[in-house]
């Protein structure tokens, strides 16, 4: 078997505002326009990674937080429908997803080894969280190709982040090996947002575009920092930083999504590409993508 590989990783926010706008067929609610940077954004990472001929796509989501450890899950197929609950004006989407449970089993045995908690999660009837659903919505919206979730468990908040990136540095490196062993061809995606102070109202038509704008000045030039760093290829220095960008910012970079992707793509330090910054609700929202190949 030849030797799989990680070939990109993108961070790939889940404002369900964007499956909104795009009006797909899965998603009951219908809107006139709307977020059309980051979802021209997305328009071009898809072009990206089609080139790039993957069988995977892995993703690790902050709505799917688990209380102890890191779950995977293992049901082949899911059906459903999943509603956003703060949002269900805009996001009632039936889903219909194949899973690869041969590697996210291998991925749990790896993480095991290295001393994390892991758990299949075998319930045939468990909800798809909303986060992991935009997000490959929106990087595959033909849902073509099976994918491997893994939740975001709690370190963060039950000890530091520190604790956290060490945490997901060991599940990113025991995810790379994973797919090495595999012979499978993958992409990871770290789904969320940069800045997350929200408003906590919304207009009376949401896709009106005249009232979004991020929440703050200071949330604006801490997502900017991290831009720069994306762009220079300074991962590590990005991790180094993550805690008190994290804390600034209320960001959902507390869930250890990008501390693991950046981990399992051994800290890359070509430039990432970025397609689209953009703002939802006020919060920060950057589609970038790592090329490993």
């Amino acid at each position: 078997m030849a030797k799989g590989q990680i070939v990109a990783g993108a961070l790939a926010p889940h404002p369900p505002h964007l499956v909104y706008g795009e009006n797909p067929p899965q998603n009951e609610p219908k809107s006139e326009c709307g977020w059309e940077v980051l979802r021209w954004g997305y328009e071009s990472l898809r072009k990206k990674l089609d080139a790039l001929d993957y069988d995977v796509l892995i993703v690790h989501s902050p709505h799917w937080r688990t209380q102890v450890g890191t779950h995977f899950v293992g049901v082949p197929n899911l059906k459903s429908k999943s509603v956003d609950p703060i949002f269900p004006n805009l996001f009632r989407f039936n889903y219909d997803i194949n899973f690869d449970v041969e590697l996210a089993e291998s991925i749990s045995r790896e993480a095991a080894t290295l001393g994390l908690d892991t758990t299949m999660m075998k319930n045939p009837h468990y909800r798809v969280d909303y986060g992991t659903i935009v997000s490959c919505h929106m990087t595959r919206p033909a849902w073509d190709k099976p994918i491997v979730s893994i939740s975001s468990c709690g370190g963060a908040s039950y000890y530091n982040m520190h604790v956290m990136q060490t945490m997901m540095s060991e599940l990113g490196q025991a995810t790379r090996t994973a797919v090495e062993k595999s012979g499978k061809r993958a992409v990871l995606l770290a789904s969320h947002s940069l800045s997350h102070r929200h408003f906590r109202t919304e207009p009376s038509v949401p896709e009106d575009m005249s009232y979004e704008h991020i929440e703050n000045h200071n949330q604006y030039v801490w997502d900017m920092k991290m831009i720069e760093l994306m762009r220079a290829g300074k991962s590590k220095e990005m991790i180094e930083i993550l805690p008190d960008f994290t804390e600034q910012t209320a960001a959902e970079t507390d869930s250890g999504s990008l501390s693991w992707m950046m981990s399992a793509m051994g800290y890359p330090t070509r430039p990432a590409e970025i397609h689209a910054y953009g703002t939802v609700i006020g919060t920060g929202n950057v589609i970038a993508h790592w090329s490993a190949v």
